[in-house]
């Protein structure tokens, strides 16, 4: 089996590509950067923007499936960037694998795409897209992820896997911004963080793909679905974030805003952010304090089911282990490889 990794030199996508290699597949990536480590690993690498059809032809050619994990994530921004990325890239990946004969397309989406401004509890798959989306992220990956299930057929099997939250050794985003978010000893959020919130550890966001792969070459009839994934260990928000910055050495106290406040705050930098034409991802947003606000978590009975994933670790196994990764990696490198 030949398999094309979209967003191979980035966080999951390294992971992806570790663990197929490490069972003898032929692995190849496409992204915008070269990966030093993939380099070591023996992954064929072809740089190139999602975005450009013919750049997404090159790599597809000659696979025999794809997982599709690029994408542009934030939770502000206009939506140009994102849309160019999430849409327009997801539909080159569509259309290059029909043109070359893949027979697989594994498609990493996100829990957010279901996201309503009042959160989520206990979820399954039957839950429709929202009305509107708070963000440019979850609206485009939302259109991206209609593509690929309606392009489920004879010929191209496809899946979407909705991970959520993925943290783990070498974590670019959420640990980092948390980190950030820290003042004086204080972490300034959103109400008192009693919300329950189902997160995904790295390895078992990267577990999760390679099941679907495996289920998919035996039982091309569960195509066509998408499919929750995480630990199935909802948690207080307010114990998953002290956890997570207590791994990297950083205690702090939470320090909580009154949700209005924080709601009406967003609304503002959302503004300001259109008006000056800011193309910043990580900025305050309104959907950002949704999240920080409600219940996330999620049924995973579809997806244990039909694909027989089941987390690999658990939620404390893999705060362990990030602790133990953290500290012996040397300053200022990534725990990443």
């Amino acid at each position: 089996m030949r398999v094309l990794v979209t967003g191979g030199s980035g966080f999951l996508g390294r992971e992806i590509c570790r663990r197929l290699v490490a069972r003898g597949t032929a692995v190849r990536s496409l992204s915008r950067r070269r990966s030093p480590f993939l380099d070591r690993i023996g992954v064929s690498q072809h740089q190139g923007d999602l975005a450009d059809g013919a750049a997404v032809s090159r790599a597809v050619a000659g696979c025999d499936c794809v997982i599709h994990n690029a994408a542009l994530a934030g939770v502000s921004g206009p939506l140009g960037p994102y849309w160019a990325t999430n849409v327009q890239g997801t539909r080159n990946v569509v259309e290059q694998c029909r043109a070359h004969g893949v027979g697989i397309l594994v498609h990493t989406s996100t829990a957010s795409v279901v996201f309503p401004p009042g959160g989520l509890e206990n979820a399954d798959e039957s839950i429709p897209y929202p009305d509107r989306h708070l963000a440019a992220y979850p609206f485009t990956k939302a259109h991206a992820e209609r593509l690929v299930l309606a392009a489920h057929g004879p010929d191209l099997t496809t899946v979407c896997l909705r991970p959520h939250l993925i943290w783990g050794p070498g974590d670019p985003h959420f640990t980092p911004a948390l980190t950030r978010a820290v003042r004086s000893g204080r972490l300034p959020m959103p109400g008192a963080g009693a919300n329950l919130v189902d997160t995904t550890h790295l390895r078992t966001a990267a577990h999760a793909h390679l099941c679907a792969l495996d289920r998919l070459s035996d039982r091309p009839g569960l195509g066509g679905r998408a499919y929750f994934i995480g630990q199935g260990e909802p948690r207080p928000l307010r114990e998953i974030v002290h956890r997570l910055l207590g791994s990297h050495g950083v205690e702090a106290d939470w320090l909580a805003l009154p949700p209005r406040l924080a709601q009406a705050t967003a609304s503002v930098v959302e503004q300001v952010q259109r008006a000056t034409g800011s193309k910043r991802t990580g900025a305050l947003s309104r959907f950002l304090v949704a999240e920080l606000l409600h219940p996330h978590y999620f049924d995973l009975t579809a997806a244990h089911r039909d694909l027989g994933f089941r987390p690999p670790l658990s939620v404390d196994a893999g705060l362990a282990d990030l602790a133990r990764s953290h500290a012996a990696a040397p300053r200022g490198l990534s725990t990443s490889g």
